[in-house]
């Protein structure tokens, strides 16, 4: 398979530059669905059913292409794409912490990270033909002790504004981390190893 064929369910840049870096081309096809959790959901399923959802409202979508014609000759081809979806939350004392309303809830988020572990959770559906893969990771990640000024400076930045947990360790939030625990990739958004082990189930080597 070709990595033309590959569509990425997200409109994530960090997801996409995550595939970029395997040497894998996407079409960025964004999936919308209501990523508000069900009654009594835990979190590694909530992931874990946006992650399908999102994979299977862009594989719908990619065979009413090609039952409508619209995608000409390749509408064979759309078929049998490799669609990539994930959805990621960071989750602390059981609660999971989503992308903040506003610079108040940044800043308490935050500061409930400070000094302290918590797991993000990242759902992974791979979906090509009549076939998926689905696989839920999970990293510990550590904050170092974070003083008030710590927390004003990251906050001011604006990098967390549209992030799960409020912070992005690719960027100026690696120096809030001290360790990690699990697959790095993960944490961005995406994790690496387990799209290409998806991907490799379902007949395409991505890496």
């Amino acid at each position: 398979m070709s990595a033309a064929d590959v569509v990425l369910a997200s409109a994530s840049p960090r997801r996409r530059d995550l595939l970029a870096a395997l040497g894998v081309a996407v079409t960025v096809m964004p999936a919308d669905v209501d990523e508000r959790a069900l009654p009594g959901e835990s979190p590694p399923a909530l992931v874990a059913r946006l992650a399908a959802a999102k994979a299977g409202a862009v594989q719908a979508r990619l065979a009413a292409l090609g039952d409508d014609g619209a995608a000409g000759t390749s509408g064979s081809a759309d078929a049998g794409a490799l669609v990539i979806a994930a959805d990621t939350v960071v989750v602390v004392d059981g609660e999971v912490l989503g992308k903040p309303a506003d610079a108040a809830q940044r800043r308490a988020f935050i500061e409930r990270l400070a000094g302290r572990s918590h797991v993000v959770l990242s759902g992974h559906c791979l979906w090509r033909g009549a076939h998926t893969r689905s696989r839920v990771e999970r990293t510990v990640v550590t904050f170092r002790p974070l003083d008030e000024l710590d927390v004003a400076a990251y906050v001011a930045s604006g990098e967390g504004d549209d992030k799960a947990g409020a912070y992005a360790i690719q960027g100026r939030g690696a120096g809030l981390v001290e360790r990690i625990e699990g697959c790095y990739s993960n944490v961005v958004g995406l994790s690496l190893p387990t799209v290409i082990i998806l991907a490799r189930a379902l007949g395409v080597r991505l890496g």
